[in-house]
């Protein structure tokens, strides 16, 4: 139509444009252009069509769907035992896990969580399979660079409390800040203001001796949450607690989900705390599976009303 270089020819027709440039089209069919004029708004319009194809291919077709805090893949887990064939305690396991989600590991005793753990918290590594943390190869790193993540990004919350004896309440949360190099003086205010959230700001100066089991294990929480990790592992965390003091445990994972978008892995086999889950899966076998409907740990509606609630508790608390 137009040669490649330099202006159009006079006796050439006037090009009749279509698309995405309706105004040009117009100015095309409407005016009595001059040859100087038509070759302004053939730059024009050419501009135009190749700024558009620029918009198209970078255009994202789809909105942003974030992507998972933690991801393993194809793990797999052997001990040798000494025996002709190793023992296989993960298989080919995968777990995806987003940003603020609880996720609750459900199974008999024995059948792997407690490993499981472990190795999402960079505790053990597997035989075979990747962990990748906000993208990560945990496992491409040191034993010197897994600890210091662990310390970072990681809070450990086990069965037994592991609370030093010798410390006090508060000196057993800012712990994982002391570690970290931080003086006491500094660890200590959000030490006490992490007690206080778990309502022991009257038992900091207390020794773990003189602390009830609930409390110790609210200690455990507060001491996991000291550096803001960004994921938090639960192995049985109310397994020596009986039901009555188990029950405001599980609120408080519940409300430290919803008030600070904390996420949760938690390893149980009991059936009350997998009912705060987002998702509950059973560990069968070395793998992963969704509880099935007829499962009587921790049910999709029982899920869906217990979310329910805290979402309607959340935004009257912030009307």
């Amino acid at each position: 139509m137009f040669p490649a270089e330099g202006r159009p020819a006079v006796d050439e027709p006037t090009p009749h444009l279509s698309g995405p440039t309706p105004g040009l089209c117009r100015r095309f069919e409407e005016s009595t252009l001059c040859e100087s004029t038509l070759w302004d708004v053939f730059v024009e319009a050419r501009s135009s069509f190749r700024n558009l194809c620029v918009f198209s291919l970078h255009r994202r077709p789809f909105p942003d769907v974030p992507d998972p805090l933690l991801e393993a893949a194809n793990l797999v887990k052997q001990y040798d035992t000494g025996g002709e064939e190793p023992l296989t305690v993960l298989n080919d396991l995968a777990l995806s896990v987003r940003a603020g989600e609880i996720v609750a590991v459900v199974g008999e005793s024995g059948t792997g969580k407690s490993t499981l753990l472990h190795i999402l918290g960079a505790l053990d590594r597997p035989t075979a399979g990747t962990v990748r943390f906000e993208g990560t190869d945990l496992f491409a790193k040191s034993d010197d660079a897994l600890a210091a993540f662990r310390n970072r990004a990681i809070g450990f919350v086990f069965q037994f409390h592991h609370l030093l004896p010798e410390f006090t309440a508060l000196e057993n949360v800012a712990m994982p800040a002391l570690i970290q190099q931080q003086s006491l003086d500094d660890a200590a205010p959000r030490a006490r203001t992490l007690l206080d959230l778990l309502g022991l700001a009257d038992r900091a100066d207390h020794r773990p001796s003189t602390l009830s089991g609930g409390e110790k294990q609210r200690v455990a929480i507060a001491r996991a949450l000291m550096n803001e990790p960004a994921l938090v592992l639960m192995d049985e965390p109310t397994g020596n607690l009986d039901a009555r003091t188990a029950e405001p445990m599980h609120r408080e994972i519940e409300r430290l989900s919803r008030d600070m978008e904390q996420t949760f892995v938690l390893a149980t086999h009991d059936p009350s705390l997998a009912r705060i889950a987002d998702r509950a899966l059973r560990l069968e076998l070395g793998r992963l599976h969704p509880l099935s409907a007829s499962d009587d740990m921790a049910t999709a509606s029982h899920r869906d009303a217990s979310r329910s609630d805290r979402d309607a508790e959340g935004e009257n608390r912030a009307r």
